[in-house]
């Protein structure tokens, strides 16, 4: 027999066998769940301001030595969900005896969805809404309405500052 029609007959062979299947296989289906709910995290820096004494005829707005301020509103909330930054003075400035109303302190905002305002320390004050989630950085930059009519004294009140969303 020719190495020809050996090696055709030895192909052929082969070619006839059953065909065996090593592999074998599964399937199975992962449900994956996530849990988002409503967050709001607030972060204002630095967290003390002060107002240097200065000349009233010369400086009318006495600016903070601390401007700008600036404020993170990170919220988390649904697509139409509108979050507010409001804040509420607890008082008038206070040195003693002696009062500055707390409405001789305003400010200027910047950044997307931030808004200039007066202090009150009767109805909380609007400082920014935002719909939908997401990180609001704005700077706010503070003045105090000088006057040659305050009492000399070191004045001082705290100022809550609520993030909401919904």
């Amino acid at each position: 027999m020719s190495r020809k029609l050996m090696a055709a007959l030895v192909l052929f062979a082969v070619a006839a066998l059953p065909s065996v299947t090593l592999a074998a296989s599964d399937s199975k289906v992962l449900t994956i769940n996530a849990t988002v709910a409503a967050r709001a995290k607030l972060t204002i820096a630095p967290s003390t301001i002060n107002f240097p004494d200065a000349d009233p005829d010369v400086t009318p707005q006495i600016p903070a030595n601390e401007n700008s301020v600036i404020v993170l509103a990170n919220v988390r909330t649904s697509s139409a969900g509108v979050s507010t930054l409001t804040c509420l003075a607890n008082g008038d400035l206070a040195s003693g005896s002696s009062n500055i109303a707390i409405s001789q302190v305003s400010w200027t905002a910047a950044g997307t969805g931030y808004v200039n305002g007066t202090m009150s320390k009767a109805a909380a004050q609007s400082v920014g809404s935002w719909t939908g989630s997401g990180a609001n950085v704005g700077n706010i930059d503070f003045t105090l309405a000088n006057s040659w009519a305050y009492n000399v004294g070191s004045y001082t009140q705290t100022v809550s500052y609520t993030l909401t969303a919904p």
